[in-house]
């Protein structure tokens, strides 16, 4: 599509005798939330891995904002715009939540890890980190140790790092993961915030969270996209339901 700021063409990944991506097409428009969902086992965070350049697809194309980037490493893709949370949070815990972004500055900046210092007190990767931070609600936390967290404000703080790139569109892994009702709601909010100038592909177990976000939702069962459309074609779609059932109600239905 001509808005299409991510496309992806016959994406395909197989390990051994599973094939963990098949034949995956889809395209994420600038500007939008786009949701992929699908039970367990259903090659979501394998198709994230392939986007990202961590995982080497088997065949197909990945096009980003007019570019093939199919053979890209990560770092370049980084570069390009693309950037990626995870589904189980990497963070140095010994280090302050400042800190943490301040590192994700300096490593997208290609400056060495060969010294911890710099990232403490140099201003052009503070005010960066101190930035992100913000457009996270983490602000008032900037000087916290990590160990001294929660789950719910290491899942922001993992936001955070992703944005210190300043990325044109976020990856984004199970942010909802291991929240509670208050943390899933926060996380909701900023989120929404984010989407007014991100473009945004979402990888989310919860529904609920999802019906609440996503402009478009791609659905997974399998490896193979089986519905992708509005909520309200998601919600409607038979198939999908069914590949849901026993599971969950989509949105409780």
């Amino acid at each position: 599509m001509a808005d299409a700021l991510l496309t992806i063409e016959g994406l395909t990944k197989r390990f051994g005798g599973v094939i963990a991506s098949d034949n995956v097409g889809l395209d994420v428009r600038k500007g939008e939330l786009h949701a992929i969902i699908g039970p367990n086992g259903a090659g979501k965070t394998t198709l994230i891995g392939q986007l990202c350049g961590e995982i080497v697809p088997n065949a197909g194309r990945i096009h980003f904002d007019g570019r093939d980037i199919t053979a890209l490493p990560v770092h370049d893709r980084s570069l390009l715009g693309l950037a990626r949370s995870f589904q189980i949070t990497s963070l140095f815990p010994h280090f302050t939540a400042l800190d943490n972004v301040a590192l994700a500055v300096q490593a997208h900046a290609g400056h060495s890890f060969r010294f911890w210092r710099p990232a403490r007190t140099e201003s052009e990767l503070r005010e960066p980190a101190r930035v992100a931070l913000d457009r996270v609600g983490l602000t008032h936390r900037a000087n916290t140790m990590l160990s001294s967290m929660s789950h719910g404000e290491h899942r922001q703080l993992e936001l955070a790092i992703a944005l210190a790139s300043k990325p044109s569109m976020l990856l984004l892994d199970e942010p909802m993961a291991g929240l509670g009702p208050d943390e899933s709601a926060r996380m909701v909010k900023t989120l929404r915030e984010l989407k007014r100038e991100l473009t945004i592909l979402l990888i989310e177990h919860d529904m609920e969270a999802v019906f609440a976000l996503a402009d478009r939702i791609t659905v997974l069962v399998y490896g193979r996209v089986i519905a992708s459309g509005s909520p309200a074609d998601i919600r409607a779609n038979a198939e999908v339901r069914q590949a849901y059932l026993g599971e969950q109600e989509i949105a409780h239905g």
